[in-house]
């Protein structure tokens, strides 16, 4: 499917080429020629960018500012070709010798050449610069392994002492339960223990659960019996024993549902694997907000192939990181995906469950490595479902899984199911605020005349905002991501309130787009994160969004009043 063509000594993924000899792709698409269906000129699944990957001499001259840094090490050596990878690094590391990414792919290339000394010498070098022990452990394992089977690692390892590898990761807090993400060291029982006091005195215990090996060591553990808008802390307990330091973290619960509250939510996108920019996950924690949602973009692995190291490897850089097991441990997250977490730059995957071939293997990996509470329908599975916080609703969008090529006659971004539930959920919904999250922006001016956003997909943008007016919808204002920047949008309609878009995607990418024409406002000059205030213990309830730079910096403020968001 995909084609590979050496490039002076690197690779270079070249995603949906051929396209059955038709020359205009930018009405076609790149696809290969499985994608096109009997009698249909239009492939059915594709992508309207021909390079999966930037050009590996473009990466060595950004060397230090793009995203994509091991990966490319990481494609050689799942490809058979360690000897490339090992080149590659020792290249990178006459430049940066002091980077522990290059010597982490250097161990792992050498563990394909059975240069085992070599491996345990990278090692040390990964480790005195600083490489979270987590990342050896985590592996990929069967790349790892003949470094694992040597006395010099299993000595470091004792020395360590870890049974978790990554998280905890907290999710799907409610007013009175949590659950709690992990990948353990081994198959491991894990239970979590939780409580208002720092001295874990008067706990709630979760069921105990089986980190599975064929779900990447990872499990979930739900703690319920807890009390609304409380701060509880926690431990997580592996094969009985505590695998968390004190001071313990702690999070807070949710208002009751359907009650007033005052609270903060995060977003944002474009989080690209940047070491000097990930410091961005402690300012975030720094506000405390009670949620965060990450809106696509989030990993960059932008392999739409059969799940191997190459992906796991590009979920492990985020996942050690300490700032980032931080924010999380305190902070529920919420992930959707977006075009580099699913596949490819621009992909639209299809109308099909199972077709093409790798769609639910990479389905499977995002679910395998977030803490969400639903996965869309039980038939038609994808990337979406309903949150709410007090008397706040937030409906998260999955624009990828089922999103058809926008030059058919009626394109669709989510697909039958997906978009009735969207219905069906807003018609029900009592929320105060009813805020729709997509992981592309609604705005027709935000990407130009790109076809990737709603612009490509009118027709069904329309019908939910004439569904929003038909049926009187009250407070409903959007959330997107995607673009490379932060800022504000009001959507004027003929038949309704204008519909506010708050826009965030570069929280950790050094890569930049311009701020456009027509928008209330826009930041681009460093990475940065959209804070909302909700308070709808007011007369008139309010939404504050504020968009905040990586050093903590406000850029722009604007408030919406839920009177804004009314029928008249």
């Amino acid at each position: 499917m995909n084609k590979i063509i050496g490039y002076s000594g690197f690779v270079l993924v070249l995603f949906f080429t051929g396209c059955q000899g038709l020359p205009d792709y930018d009405k076609v698409g790149y696809a290969p020629p499985e994608a096109f269906e009997p009698d249909s000129e239009y492939p059915y699944y594709g992508s309207f960018t021909r390079v999966g990957f930037i050009e590996p001499e473009v990466i060595h001259k950004k060397l230090h500012l793009y995203k994509r840094r091991g990966q490319f090490q990481m494609l050689h050596i799942v490809r058979e070709q360690p000897e490339k990878a090992a080149e590659y690094c020792r290249e990178l590391l006459k430049e940066t010798p002091d980077d522990p990414e290059f010597w982490y792919t250097l161990c792992i290339a050498q563990c394909q050449m059975d240069d085992i000394l070599g491996a345990i010498r990278s090692m040390g070098e990964a480790l005195h610069h600083n490489l979270p022990f987590e990342r050896f452990l985590a592996g990929p394992r069967e790349l790892i392994q003949p470094l694992a089977e040597t006395d010099a690692f299993r000595k470091t390892a004792a020395e360590y002492g870890l049974r978790l590898i990554h998280g905890p990761l907290l999710g799907c807090v409610t007013g009175s339960s949590a659950s709690f993400w992990v990948r353990t060291v081994e198959k491991s029982s894990v239970r979590v223990k939780v409580s208002r006091n720092k001295n874990m005195n008067h706990s709630v215990y979760s069921e105990t659960v089986v980190s599975d090996p064929e779900e990447d060591y990872t499990a979930v553990a739900w703690v319920s019996g807890l009390q609304s808008s409380k701060r509880y802390y926690y431990d997580v307990i592996i094969d009985g024993e505590s695998a968390l330091d004190s001071p313990h973290p702690s999070f807070r619960t949710y208002p009751a549902k359907g009650k007033a509250a005052m609270f903060q939510v995060g977003f944002g996108g474009g989080a690209g694997y940047v070491p000097w920019h990930e410091r961005m996950w402690n300012v975030i924690a720094s506000h405390d907000p009670v949620a965060f949602f990450l809106m696509g973009d989030n990993v960059y692995h932008d392999m739409p192939e059969a799940v191997h190291g190459g992906h796991n490897y590009t979920y492990y850089r985020r996942q050690s990181r300490p700032e980032f097991r931080h924010l999380v441990s305190g902070t529920a997250i919420y992930a959707i995906w977006d075009d580099h977490d699913c596949a490819t730059n621009d992909v639209f995957m299809g109308p099909y469950r199972e077709k093409p071939d790798w769609k639910m293997d990479l389905f499977h990996l995002f679910r395998r490595n977030w803490n969400n509470p639903a996965y869309g329908d039980e038939e038609w599975p994808g990337v979406w479902f309903k949150l709410s916080i007090g008397d706040v609703d937030f409906f998260m969008l999955d624009g990828r899984f089922y999103r058809t090529n926008p030059h058919l006659e009626k394109p669709t971004m989510l697909g039958p199911v997906q978009k009735a539930w969207l219905k069906d959920v807003l018609l029900r919904s009592k929320g105060t605020f009813k805020v729709i999250v997509s992981p592309v922006p609604w705005s027709y001016g935000s990407k130009g005349e790109s076809l990737d956003t709603w612009n490509g997909y009118r027709e069904e943008r329309t019908e939910i905002f004439d569904f929003l007016a038909d049926n009187e919808i009250e407070g409903v204002f959007l959330l997107s991501a995607d673009r490379h920047r932060s800022d504000a949008w009001r959507i004027e309609r003929p038949n309704g309130y204008a519909l506010y878009e708050f826009e965030s995607s570069r929280l950790t990418n050094e890569h930049v787009h311009k701020v456009m024409p027509g928008s209330l406002f826009g930041y681009n000059e460093k990475q940065s994160f959209g804070l909302l205030t909700f308070d709808t213990t007011l007369e008139d309830p309010i939404v504050i969004y504020q968009i905040y730079s990586i050093d903590d910096e406000l850029i722009h403020t604007l408030e919406v009043k839920k009177s804004e968001l009314v029928h008249k």
